[in-house]
C-alpha cells in the first residue's frame, strides 16, 4: 500500500561500476569537445560541429549520471521519490547507483537517547512533583517518519531536511521530546507518590517502577507510532517533591518514620517488662503486690522507652534519728 513503507524496487548498479563508466564517459566528452575545436578549426564545419554538439550532450548526461551514486552505511536508509510519489526505501549497506531522477533523503536507523529535563507534574493526590525520564528510541517506518509528521516544518533549518540527515533528525527528536512530555504527565497524573499511610497496596511512583515503566513506554509506543518511531527503552531517572513542599514532606517523612519506630520500641518494652514480672513470679524471687507491679511496670517503661540513658538510683534504706 501507499502508506506503508516498502523495499526500492528500481534499478539499481554496482556504484564502482558506474564510477568507472562516468569516468570513461567524462574523459570520451572531454576528447570530443578538444576534437570537434579542432575541427572547426580547420574549416570542417558541419564535422565539427555535429561532434561538438554531442560531446557537450554527453558531458551533460555525464553530469547528471554523476549523481546517481550514493553511499550507505550500517542503519542508513534512503527514501526515494520519483517526482513526489513515494518510490520506496533503500536500504542496502555500500556502494550504489540509481537513476539520478529520484529524489532522495537520507535518514539514520541508530537508537538515539533522550534525557528529558524533569517537569512539575500533580501526582494522584494532587502533590506537586519533579519527574523526568531517559528515553532509547529509533525510526521504523521511514515513510511515516517523512510523510506523515510534518518534519519540514519542525527542522530548525527545512531546506536541509533531505540533503542532511541531522536537519530531519533534530525535527525527530522535536516530536520525541514533546510526546514524552506529554506521556510522562499522564502516566505521573494517575499516581501518587508515595504511599504515605503505608495501608494501600496501589501503584506509587516511588516504589513501583517496574510497572510505572511499562505502562510508560506503552503510552510512548502509542503516541510515537504516528511517526514511524519505535521506543527501545524508557524509564524514569529522576523523581522528587517539588521544592515548595520538599521540607514539609521530608519533615512528614522524619515524623512517619519516628511513629514507627516508637511504635516498635513500646511493643518490645511491654514484651521485656510482661517476660520480667513472669520470670519473678515463676521463680519466686519477690513478691509484688499490684501497687508494687504497676511501679515497676511504669519505671520499666520509662527506662525501656526513654531516649536518655536511665540513670541508677540505690536505694539503701531510711535513717533512723
Amino acid at each position: 500500500m501507499e502508506n506503508q513503507e516498502f523495499n526500492f524496487k528500481g534499478l539499481v548498479l554496482n556504484g564502482f561500476l558506474m564510477l568507472f563508466v562516468n569516468s570513461a564517459l567524462l574523459i570520451l566528452s572531454i576528447v570530443g569537445v578538444i576534437y570537434s575545436i579542432i575541427l572547426l578549426d580547420e574549416s570542417n564545419g558541419a564535422h565539427g560541429g555535429w561532434l561538438l554538439g554531442g560531446s557537450i550532450l554527453l558531458l551533460i548526461i555525464d553530469i547528471i549520471a554523476w549523481c546517481g551514486l550514493m553511499q550507505l552505511e550500517p542503519n542508513e536508509a534512503r527514501v526515494t521519490t520519483w517526482f513526489g510519489k513515494y518510490s520506496g526505501t533503500f536500504t542496502q549497506t555500500g556502494f550504489y547507483w540509481i537513476v539520478p531522477f529520484y529524489g532522495t533523503k537520507k535518514v539514520s536507523l541508530r537508537a538515539r537517547n533522550l534525557d528529558a529535563e524533569p517537569i512539575k507534574v500533580n501526582d494522584k493526590t494532587g502533590n506537586p512533583v519533579m519527574i523526568g525520564l531517559v528515553l532509547v528510541w529509533k525510526l521504523k517506518d521511514t515513510y511515516k517518519a517523512l510523510f506523515e509528521v510534518d518534519t519540514q516544518t519542525m527542522a530548525a533549518a527545512p531546506n536541509t531536511v533531505g540533503a542532511d540527515t541531522k536537519g530531519l533528525m533534530k525535527a525527530l527528536e522535536t516530536f520525541v521530546r514533546v510526546q514524552s512530555d506529554a506521556a510522562l504527565r499522564q502516566v505521573a497524573g494517575q499516581y501518587a507518590y508515595d504511599d504515605e499511610d503505608n495501608k494501600n497496596d496501589e501503584l506509587t511512583l516511588r516504589s513501583s517502577a517496574e510497572e510505572i515503566n511499562q505502562q510508560l513506554e506503552e503510552k510512548l509506543d502509542e503516541r510515537l507510532a504516528l511517526a514511524g518511531i519505535e521506543v527501545v527503552e524508557a524509564r524514569i531517572n529522576y523523581l522528587a517533591y517539588a521544592p515548595e513542599i520538599a521540607a514539609v514532606m521530608l519533615r512528614r517523612q522524619q515524623a512517619s518514620a519516628i511513629i514507627t519506630a516508637r511504635e516498635k520500641i513500646v511493643e518490645g518494652a511491654v514484651s521485656m517488662v510482661k517476660m520480667a514480672l513472669d520470670k519473678l513470679s515463676k521463680e519466686e524471687i519477690v513478691d509484688l503486690d499490684d501497687d508494687k507491679k504497676a511501679a515497676m511496670v511504669s519505671n520499666l517503661l520509662v527506662v525501656l522507652c526513654g531516649d536518655d540513658s536511665a540513670q541508677p538510683v540505690v536505694n539503701t534504706g531510711t535513717l533512723n534519728h
